[in-house]
């Protein structure tokens, strides 16, 4: 079997697409989180047909993919606290995991408006607060590092092991304003405790066997040189231009989930 045998099923439009939008997700998600709010509705629109939780196995495989590109980038320039990173790793795990065994019990639309109402806060707060992330802004204790860090682990880790997109933004924030870090340190240690998220998920996810093999290899190999284009840019332009782009992601957040909301209202 020749490798273009793989997509003999697709369209040539929806393999174009699904590798835009891939190489564009992980280029966002390498700066400052949030490729799965691109990647995932490209999926749904492109594979209508498919189940969802088949796409939400594929587009794991990709996000773990290019995660994992930004994290080694990453891991090389900034300077990590291992212990810290590996407490709210191992937190993050577990909550996904969890988050992911529950997916199919929770319906997504009843939680929309309250992650719109979160994400327009967060917006307000991110663009009047001009020095935010410029600088470390905390020196906390070690022990309350711990704490505060592993409750964004089991919050936001149970968030992305059910649903997902806009994980990483939602890190980068919660490490910004709970623990104090920059912007360039939050996406480092974003990065790394997102590839423990989406790991987690993915042992529920294969297990199962929730997942397009040939569609996740693809995503996977775009998604990845993406991450590597955007992590070399984030480290290279610093923390301004990170808070650049998560307000954009952040609002592009807002309109998504906005439209959804307002979408799922009308058909009540």
């Amino acid at each position: 079997m020749h490798f273009a045998d793989l997509f003999a099923d697709y369209t040539t439009f929806t393999i174009v697409a699904l590798v835009f939008f891939a190489f564009l997700a992980g280029f966002i998600d390498a700066v400052v989180g949030g490729g799965g709010l691109i990647q995932l509705p490209a999926l749904l629109i492109n594979l209508p047909n498919t189940h969802l939780l088949s796409l939400f196995g594929t587009n794991k495989i990709g996000s773990l993919a290019g995660t994992s590109v930004a994290a080694v980038s990453y891991s090389r320039k900034v300077k990590f606290d291992f212990r810290l990173l590996l407490t709210i790793s191992f937190f993050s795990f577990v909550a996904a995991f969890l988050g992911a065994k529950i997916i199919g019990y929770i319906n997504v639309n009843v939680l929309k408006p309250l992650i719109l109402v979160i994400l327009i806060g967060i917006a307000i707060f991110t663009f009047l607060k001009k020095d935010l992330g410029a600088s470390q802004s905390k020196n906390l204790p070690f022990k309350k590092q711990l704490i505060y860090g592993s409750l964004l682990g089991i919050v936001i880790g149970f968030y992305d092991g059910f649903f997902g997109p806009g994980t990483g933004s939602f890190f980068v924030l919660g490490f910004v304003v709970v623990l104090g870090f920059e912007f360039l340190r939050a996406s480092a240690y974003t990065k790394i405790v997102n590839c423990m998220t989406n790991i987690s998920a993915l042992i529920v996810f294969i297990n199962a066997g929730n997942y397009i093999l040939e569609i996740a290899i693809l995503i996977a190999v775009f998604n990845m040189t993406g991450n590597l284009i955007g992590s070399r840019l984030a480290l290279k332009k610093g923390n301004g231009f990170i808070r650049i782009i998560f307000l954009v992601i952040v609002l592009l957040m807002i309109a998504r989930y906005g439209y959804d909301v307002i979408l799922n209202f009308r058909y009540l």
